[in-house]
């Protein structure tokens, strides 16, 4: 089989050139474009960029406000937050979060969850070290200087008046009036007080419940509890030896 060779006039030539004229027309306006107005890019990590107000980047905290009540914990999806002790000067030995930050995600969870509005979020993502320990942020290292609008508040509505039809109300992050409480079932409690020893925000306080002991002779205290102070940690519930505590949710 033949294969005949095409021979190109000048018309297909022009033909081409205009092809090629015309794919750079668009080239040839972002030039002159970028002469007039600022360029789509930016000399970074010369010049920075410019994040927006709501920016989510690594978690900080603010040390005077935690109370180890270690729901930001409980919270990470990432599980990249740990409880460590650490030595404070009024307080001495409590425990404050630790973060990994090569592992989060700054989805900003622990902020949310953070009932003192010690955890925040900060601008900051340049988190690149040359070891894996230097992504480790212990409770000094994840301090940041805070500025108003680092925490992350929000607000809520029942899922009882939503069904109910009726008015809805949106409810704060932080409202006492709202939230989960804790529910005592008094004849399981056998008075060991470890719950209120736990509790980070002193929030549970052993009060005379006016009967005596049978065996002991003394007075039968039992756990009291301050909503306005509890901060639902759920610390109580886990150390109970006798399971009498649970866990009644609002939502």
């Amino acid at each position: 089989m033949r294969i005949e060779e095409r021979r190109y006039t000048k018309a297909d030539h022009f033909r081409a050139t205009g092809y090629i004229l015309k794919t750079m027309q668009v080239t040839f306006k972002g030039m002159i474009r970028a002469t007039k107005h600022r360029p789509c890019t930016i000399l970074y990590p010369w010049e920075k960029l410019l994040y927006p107000d709501n920016f989510r980047g690594r978690p900080g905290i603010v040390l005077e406000r935690c109370i180890g009540c270690a729901r930001c914990a409980k919270q990470c999806p990432n599980q990249c937050i740990e409880m460590i002790d650490f030595q404070d000067a009024e307080k001495g030995k409590v425990k404050r979060p630790q973060v990994n930050v090569g592992r989060c995600m700054m989805c900003g969870n622990c902020a949310e969850a953070c009932p003192t509005n010690a955890m925040i979020v900060t601008p900051e993502f340049e988190l690149c070290s040359y070891s894996r320990g230097g992504l480790i942020f212990d409770p000094v290292k994840l301090q940041h200087p805070h500025k108003p609008g680092y925490e992350v508040n929000y607000e809520f509505a029942l899922l009882s008046e939503m069904k109910s039809g009726g008015e809805v109300k949106t409810y704060a992050k932080n409202d006492p009036n709202v939230h989960d409480t804790i529910v005592l079932d008094g004849s399981k409690c056998i008075s060991c007080s470890r719950c209120a020893k736990t509790c980070p925000a002193d929030a549970i306080e052993m009060a005379d419940t006016g009967e005596v002991n049978p065996k002991t002779k003394r007075p039968i205290k039992q756990p009291k509890f301050d909503n306005a102070k509890c901060v639902v940690c759920e610390q109580c519930v886990e150390v109970c030896p006798k399971s009498c505590l649970s866990l009644k949710e609002v939502l």
